[in-house]
């Protein structure tokens, strides 16, 4: 017969108590808890960054379209069945910003071509004056003056309060888009 060696006083190996498992989730659960506005708050400012990169990227794109096709090319509001949104209408989930969607459309002799288009995004609000803007031949022009939009959070929260989490887009009379952080009343 063979006899258990084990010593008296000496903890047993090979596991964790359950207190010791319970304290470990416990810390867990905290740290997420504590981790969550955060990564919330990034999320939330990375969709604000690429509306803002992707709203940029069409009005630059419009401008280089109207100086290589020589016509008309104009970005203007639409709601997702692709329809032109008029000053004030709101699109099909209530919003009445830029955040229904755009478009960007040629005009070459009063015919209008689709080039590209952009889908709803309703948890970042984009403000603009403007429902529609022109780029005009030769030069890539802008019809009217300097014109800006405002990119942001939709639902402010107290993480993402402050200019921080905004971007302005601002659009000389000459054609040229550029983005800067914080809000367009900001100084940048």
């Amino acid at each position: 017969m063979q006899m258990n060696q084990h010593v008296i006083g000496s903890p047993p190996s090979g596991g964790f108590t359950l207190v010791e498992t319970l304290a470990v989730v416990a810390l867990i659960a905290v740290m997420a808890v504590m981790a969550t506005p955060s990564f919330v708050a990034w999320h939330v400012r990375d969709q604000v960054d690429a509306r803002a990169k992707a709203l940029l990227s069409t009005l630059a794109y419009a401008r280089s379209e109207a100086l290589r096709r020589g016509a008309r090319v104009t970005v203007c509001r639409i709601d997702a069945a692709r329809h032109y949104l008029a000053a004030g209408q709101s699109c099909g989930n209530g919003m009445t910003d830029w955040s229904c969607g755009w478009a960007v459309l040629a005009d070459r002799a009063g015919t209008l071509t689709l080039l590209r288009a952009h889908s709803p995004f309703a948890s970042v609000s984009i403000v603009g004056t403007q429902t529609n803007l022109t780029f005009t031949p030769p030069a890539g022009q802008l019809i009217g003056s300097f014109r800006s939009f405002e990119v942001a959070p939709r639902v402010s929260s107290k993480a993402t309060q402050g200019d921080k989490w905004r971007r302005c887009i601002r659009i000389a009379a000459g054609g040229r888009p550029r983005i800067s952080n914080g809000a367009c009343g900001a100084a940048s």
